[in-house]
């Protein structure tokens, strides 16, 4: 096949890159618009490679996406603003990439006769109850509850209308809290880990109560190819690690990892407005479906996410 990467320099976009070109031997496109969270070192590995090509520019570029999809099999769209933080303090990127960026693809398939698979988030689904044992699945109802899980969860509607409207061949995956290499030091897990590293404080939000289900960038990936491969057009599948955890207790779990005294580097800070409590979710169709199943345990995981963050400050690398 010849496929269409977009986002292909981001944390889950470069992972995939990675990890596809190891399993397959199909020609990758990488499709980038290189803002602040990508890196071209996250591809560095395979982007002398026959088979990968690398083009700079904007999903939500008409021109720029019709002339590098229209001789591709296949689109897989990692593309997306994704921090919370900045879209409560400006919408207007998460826009353009999230709902008109998805809308451009989604144009080029219908145009092309391409199939999609669009790479959305836990986040739509809105937060449960800390104390409930309830698991978000397929049939959820969408409850986004800020800026950027309502950007998703717009463009995870407009997928879904574009295959019951237009017929195109589409599939989605709503997946956890990701964590490994290549992941912003924006994010929580790597700012921890870095801040620890540097002796500076790690800023918590509220009391840190908040739960997360982490799942492993790597088997991320390869619950995408399970998708790829033996999905049924137009499904949706949740992909969740079932590792969920309090955010102020992985948070202690990495800084006592590091040989550190939590009390002296924890700083609870004002939480941030609309925080959703808890976000929980059963992988029990792609299980069940596709045969896949998290293979990465998650100690063995952030095990791997500090040696990698540990080696690129030992490496004086700009993180």
């Amino acid at each position: 096949m010849r496929i269409l990467i977009t986002g292909g320099l981001g944390f889950i976009g470069s992972n995939f890159i990675n990890y596809w070109m190891k399993a397959h031997s199909d020609m990758i496109v990488n499709l980038d618009k290189v803002t602040y969270a990508a890196d071209y070192k996250n591809v560095e590995s395979v982007s002398k490679m026959s088979n990968y090509t690398f083009v700079r520019g904007d999903i939500a570029d008409k021109n720029i996406v019709n002339k590098v999809a229209k001789d591709v099999d296949l689109i897989i769209n990692f593309a997306a603003e994704t921090h919370v933080d900045n879209s409560i303090s400006n919408q207007s990127p998460f826009l353009r990439s999230n709902i008109m960026g998805t809308h451009v693809l989604l144009e080029a398939a219908r145009k092309y006769d391409i199939r999609i698979h669009h790479i959305s988030t836990d986040e739509v689904y809105g937060p449960t109850n800390l104390n409930s044992k309830k698991k978000f699945d397929e049939n959820s109802r969408y409850n986004p509850k800020n800026p950027y899980s309502a950007t998703k969860a717009a463009a995870d509607h407009l997928v879904n209308s574009y295959f019951n409207t237009y017929g195109i061949k589409s599939t989605i995956s709503n997946c956890g809290n990701n964590y490994g290499p290549h992941q912003h030091v924006e994010k929580l897990i790597p700012k921890t880990i870095v801040n620890t590293l540097k002796n500076e404080t790690v800023p918590v939000y509220g009391s840190g109560a908040q739960a997360r289900d982490w799942i492993y960038v790597g088997d991320h990936c390869r619950a995408i190819d399970a998708i790829i491969n033996y999905g049924k057009i137009g499904e949706t599948y949740i992909v969740s690690g079932g590792n969920e955890l309090r955010n102020i207790d992985l948070i202690r779990k990495i800084i006592n990892s590091l040989g550190k005294d939590p009390s002296s580097v924890i700083k609870f800070v004002k939480d941030r407005p609309g925080h959703d409590v808890r976000y929980a979710l059963s992988s029990s169709k792609i299980t069940r479906e596709l045969g896949w199943k998290p293979e990465v345990p998650f100690e063995i995981g952030l095990e791997l996410t500090i040696n990698y963050y540990r080696n690129k400050l030992d490496r004086s690398v700009n993180i």
